[in-house]
């Protein structure tokens, strides 16, 4: 797609579309009615030719358009593009041209006219934008093609605000809609020559929609995020229906706030022990379990789970899917950690864990049953320059799922084992193995660049830093399938007796044939459980 892109001063929108190609859409032309305007040197410099055609004193607009169609007869443009262009175009010249689009500094049809931004702060409104619109003889109307909102702030002044909305909304909006029109997904439809509607193909909702809109209030100014010398702040979702730590009650009030690892090490350990229907403690530590289990009691769950690894424990953040009791409360409060997360506290619980001084307790509230307990559908990350959507993680197979690959059929005990652990498993930071036995974590290998480095960590940890527990006998988890058999000796030397893996390798004839060496019972699951954020 070519475009002649109009302009009268600066045009920054237009420089902005030559240095972006929306569409793979490029400017043929930049014509401008002043002599001195900046666009033409910013247009040079991009290799766009340039037209200046001032109106000559007494000329008529009718006129001076007609010379202006005459000097872009010699290009090949199939869109104009408006970017502060001081003059209002005559029906002869709309009629004439392609489809002409315009940018308005507000979300219209509030706000019209010269002074949007003066508009915008007058009226008090908390939001405002731009807007990209088919452009007709009548000043900012004609239909809208796309609209970009703004946040308008309690500090803004007119330059301020005039600022943000160019780079925040118009740089957004205006190469999407060149988009749009280079990919052919929008039709204008006309009464005669004029433009009365515009419709999008492709334009749609549904769960990944053409265009989100995020909104969300700072709630906390953090004292710091990953590290000391970083800023940081957080922002809460009022829509969010799923219990979460953004809106937790904070009920040890000596404490210190709530740091950025602390919410994102508490969400992580929360969204683990949503998992169980049974009582489940799990203790997290820099997002990754250090040991999970479930348990008749919340305070044996707690005590499982610590006694994973409770070195690692140190400093870590305890989650709970139950009401915190005074027993497990007096077991968490036995060694250092800097967050709790539960559904409740009981008075006496409260009356333990307050006495350590900088112990932030959450309250959550009532966490829901079965699938209530994952309201949110969605998990998203921020990357510089966008933002990763995905569905979260629900998969949750029984028995009846998995498939037998092995020789030796795995045991009931072993196979309730297995679904505990790809559950906890789904929380470990990828490449992830995890150890169990029953319904608790033996020993956890995360976050390895090597599968069987991972077995060879969990292994170790189980060896090294479990309480009580050993991985001969238990069953190994691991997040993705075995691309060689190596791993599986690895874990045969433990003494890991049954495996739950997805299964899909080029080489699952030779991983299953040395399970069956060393007597394993392995099951594949079908699906992998990476987690890499």
């Amino acid at each position: 797609m070519k475009i002649a892109g109009l302009a009268s001063n600066r045009g920054r929108n237009l420089r902005h579309i030559a240095d972006v190609a929306p569409g793979g859409a490029e400017l043929s032309v930049v014509l401008t009615n002043r002599d001195q305007a900046p666009v033409l040197e910013a247009a040079t410099e991009r290799r766009v030719p340039t037209e200046v055609v001032e109106r000559e004193e007494g000329e008529s607009r009718a006129s001076h358009e007609r010379r202006i169609l005459d000097r872009l007869a010699d290009y090949d443009f199939d869109l104009v593009c408006l970017d502060g262009y001081m003059r209002v175009l005559t029906d002869e010249f709309l009629g004439s041209a392609p489809t002409t689009l315009n940018v308005h500094p507000s979300l219209l049809p509030a706000f019209p006219g010269m002074d949007a931004h003066e508009q915008v702060l007058d009226a008090g409104v908390r939001t405002t934008g731009c807007t990209v619109h088919v452009v007709t003889e009548v000043v900012d109307d004609g239909p809208i093609v796309t609209q970009e909102p703004v946040p308008v702030y309690g500090d803004d002044d007119a330059d301020s605000l005039k600022d943000r909305v160019l780079r925040d909304a118009e740089f957004t909006a205006y190469p999407r809609a060149v988009r749009w029109f280079a990919e052919g997904r929008v039709t204008v439809e006309r009464e005669g020559s004029d433009p009365v509607d515009v419709t999008v193909g492709g334009d749609a909702g549904g769960d990944f929609p053409e265009r989100r809109f995020v909104s969300e209030e700072r709630t906390e100014t953090l004292r710091y995020g990953e590290n000391p010398h970083q800023d940081a702040a957080l922002y809460a979702d009022d829509g969010c229906e799923e219990a979460s730590v953004v809106g937790a009650d904070q009920l040890n009030p000596g404490a210190k706030g709530m740091g950025y690892n602390n919410y994102n090490d508490a969400d992580a350990a929360l969204n683990l022990v949503k998992e169980f229907d049974g009582p489940a403690a799990a203790v997290i530590k820099h997002t990754n379990p250090a040991g999970c289990a479930t348990s008749d009691t919340l305070a044996d769950a707690y005590d499982r789970a610590l006694s994973t690894d409770a070195k690692s424990a140190f400093g870590g953040i305890v989650a709970l899917n139950r009401e915190c009791d005074a027993d497990t409360a007096t077991a968490v409060a036995d060694s250092f950690k800097e967050v709790v997360v539960a559904p409740g506290y009981t008075d006496s619980a409260l009356d333990v864990l307050r006495e350590k001084g900088n112990l932030r307790v959450l309250d959550v509230g009532p966490l829901g049953e079965g699938d209530d307990r994952f309201a949110e559908r969605f998990t998203e990350k921020p990357i510089v320059g966008g933002r990763l959507v995905q569905e979260r993680d629900f998969q949750s197979p029984t028995a009846a799922d998995l498939e037998v690959v092995t020789e030796r059929e795995p045991t009931d005990e072993q196979l309730e084992t297995m679904l505990f652990a790809w559950k906890t498993l789904k929380h470990v930071k990828s490449n992830g193995i995890l150890f169990a036995t029953g319904t608790e974590t033996v020993g956890v290998g995360m976050g390895q660049v090597s599968r069987v480095d991972a077995v060879t960590l969990a292994a170790m940890k189980a060896e090294k830093d479990a309480e009580g527990k050993s991985a001969e006998g238990a069953v190994m988890a691991s997040d993705a399938f075995f691309p060689f058999p190596d791993a599986i000796e690895e874990a045969a030397a433990a003494g890991i007796e049954a495996v739950i893996q997805p299964g899909g390798s080029v080489n699952d004839e030779d991983v299953i044939a040395a399970a069956d060496e060393h007597d394993m019972a392995m099951a594949f699951t079908g699906s992998r459980c990476f987690r890499h954020d």
